[in-house]
């Protein structure tokens, strides 16, 4: 049995001022919060949303 893998995102800058499909991709991840983190799957369409965002978000 494998342990899925996982990754840890912390939304670490407000979304206020940006476009509208990066706080629709923030929503899709889960962060609503500062400092509101979120461990979630490791799949592509993860990493793609946090690639597309990675100027608020930090992940682990």
């Amino acid at each position: 049995m494998s342990e899925k893998k996982t990754v840890k995102v912390t939304l670490v800058k407000s979304p206020i001022g940006t476009k509208a499909d990066h706080r629709a991709t923030l929503a899709g991840l889960g962060l609503k919060k500062l400092n509101q983190s979120r461990v979630l799957e490791d799949t592509p369409a993860v990493r793609g949303m946090i690639n597309k965002v990675a100027y608020l978000v930090r992940a682990e």
